[in-house]
This record gives structure tokens, sequence and C-alpha cells, in this order.
């Protein structure tokens, strides 16, 4: 075991210490939440649902997960027959439970709600999708990575063959962007994360409305550790995430992360006044020496080119303004209306 490991596993004792945990139980057997956001997953969660099952059964056999450990579903408004499916499951195995928001809030307001929701019951989640496209499998290798001392596990894409060229140039360019832009993320990581009960305690402190959790996630810092895995096709039913979606959560995420993009606005104006004031210096130097001529092209190329880059810094920083805007009412995240399940108070043992 590394240094920085032992001391994140010292560092992790004294936390269970400090709350009356047993080393022997949270330590070599942590209790796992899966947190699997849905949304009209009909189709597929009779087919992935088992498959989650199975692999939590497969760590708890071989010894690395405690037998209270959850399948946390969290219905985000379907209107289908999704809720309904969570239910049943929750009726005929202990180990499947459900929580439902009162409304459809989306992807990453789901996935915080089943965070913070399993955070006093666990000692590590892990969030997945639905679809069975991220491998299941690698839960294997991110509660080892645990284990060792990580106290987050990012899943990370080996590789987008199953992509088209399309979405495969935009997610990348994406990743580089972000980057670029002054914003922590890991590259090719989603929302497929292994996240112990000390980073979500430390996360609830962050109170943002406006989510982008994987850029989030590493601004708390603690010990971390990647796992890769390649990505599979969608099992069934159809992607929740038209281009038009992964476009808003793309501007959520630089918008949200950085404020890059006010700083390039200020440079462009600063180069566009330049250019303004040698166009002046030019035209009153061409009516000095008497060769001036009606020029209408040029006019009104420099009047549009000076009004869209107004627009389009006006519509950036109108971007930041709504969501201080947002920020500032400081409206609830999620609104869970339905449990299958009763809370209750965890019993540390001495």
């Amino acid at each position: 075991m590394s240094k920085d490991n032992k001391q994140a596993v010292d560092s992790r004792s004294l936390f269970y210490r400090t709350v009356n945990l047993s080393l022997s139980e949270n330590i070599g057997r942590p209790i796992l939440w899966i947190i699997i956001p849905c949304y009209n997953e009909q189709e597929v969660l009779p087919i992935t649902a088992p498959l989650f099952l199975k692999e939590l059964t497969h760590l708890r056999d071989t010894d690395r997960i405690s037998d209270k450990s959850r399948i946390l579903f969290v219905n985000d408004g379907s209107t289908d027959n999704t809720w309904n499916l969570i239910t049943e499951y929750s009726k005929k195995d202990p180990h499947y439970i459900g929580i439902s928001q009162s409304r459809n809030r989306g992807h990453q307001n789901a996935v915080l709600a089943g965070m913070m929701e399993a955070r006093a019951y666990c000692d590590i989640t892990i969030s997945i999708d639905c679809d069975g496209q991220d491998d299941i499998g690698a839960m294997d290798e991110m509660v080892d990575q645990y284990l060792k001392g990580a106290e987050v596990v990012y899943g990370v894409r080996s590789k987008r063959d199953t992509d088209t060229f399309f979405k495969r140039f935009t997610a990348e360019s994406f990743y580089k962007l972000l980057n670029a832009m002054g914003a922590e993320v890991v590259y090719n990581h989603a929302d497929y994360r292994l996240v112990s009960a000390r980073v979500l305690n430390a996360f609830a402190d962050f109170h943002e409305v406006n989510l982008f959790l994987r850029g989030m996630i590493p601004l708390v810092g603690f010990p971390s550790a990647k796992v890769y895995y390649e990505r599979h096709e969608r099992i069934a039913g159809k992607s929740h995430y038209p281009l038009s979606k992964m476009l808003h959560l793309a501007f959520d995420g630089i918008t949200s992360l950085s404020v890059k993009p006010i700083s390039i606005i200020t440079s462009v104006g600063v180069v566009v006044a330049l250019l303004g004031f040698l166009g002046i210096i030019w035209a009153i130097l061409m009516a000095v020496i008497g060769k001036t001529v009606s020029g209408w092209s040029s006019l009104v190329c420099i009047v549009c080119f000076l009004g869209g880059i107004q627009l389009i810094s006006l519509g950036v920083i109108g971007e930041y303004i709504g969501k201080i805007y947002l920020e500032a009412k400081h409206r609830p995240r999620y609104i869970i209306s339905d449990r299958t399940w009763k809370p209750y108070h965890r019993e540390y043992k001495e």
C-alpha cells in the first residue's frame, strides 16, 4: 500500500472511531448503496435490475461488502410503469429499495437525491445509469480501490468504439473544452463513480442549484483513483439524452464551473475596441488626404460584426446572471414524494 493510501486509510479509521463505528465491519466489509437514477425505464429495468442484484451478491460473497448493502432506485418523475416496477422489486427482495421524486428534475438532481438519501446509512455509494451501458463488473475494482484507501473512484471509459464519429468527436471535444476553461473534470468520465460517506458528508456543504456532478465531485478533494472499462450498447429502450440535452449539460458544465467565458468576452472586447480605434484613425487620415469614398458595404459589415459580438457577449453574461438568479432563490434541488422503505436512525456499534 502506498504512503498516500495508508494515510487515507488511517484518516478513515479516525473518522469511523469518531462516530463509534465498528472498524472490523466498516473497513473490511463496508455497506454499499448502488444509486441508479431512473426515468421512463420500464423496458430496460426488468433486464438490468437482476444484473445489479447479481453484482451486489457477488461483492458480498467475495467478502468485499456487507449484506446490509442495498440497490437504491431513484425514480425521476417517470410517466410510465417504472415506479410500479421498483415497488414490486422492493417487495420481492429487501436489497432493492426505491425513492420517487415529486416530479422530473433531471439526471443530475436524481443522482444527488440518491447520494444524499444514502449517506446516513452506508459507507460507500456507486452511482450508475440504469441502461446497462456501463460495465457493472467494474464495481469489483472500484470497491477494491476503496479498500486500498481511495475515497472517490472514477469510472473512465477506455475507448469509444460504440459511439458514432459525431458523438465521439463532440464528447471528447467537450472534455477538452472544459479543462481549457479551467474546470476540473476527469477525461471521459460521466457519472459512474464510487464515493465514500466521508466525501458525501463534505459534499453536502455544496449548495449549488445548477448541478454538474462530474465537475463538482473533484472539487471536494480526498484521495481518488480511476477504473477503466468499456461501455456497451444500450440493452433496451431508448436514450433520454438527445443532442439538445447533451448541449445543455455541456453549457451548464462550463458556466457552473468556470468564469473564463466572461474573461474571454473581456479580451474580445478589448481587441474589437482596439481595432475600432485604429479604424477611426484610418478614417480620419483618409478624410484629411481627401481619399474618402462612400462605403456602404464596409459600414454594414462593421455594424453587423460589432452587433454580433455585443449580442453574444450579452447572451453569455445573461446566462451567468440567470444562474445567479436561480441560486439566490435557494429552492430545493429535489423533493422525495414516496419511498419503498422506512428511513431509520443507523445504530453505530461501540
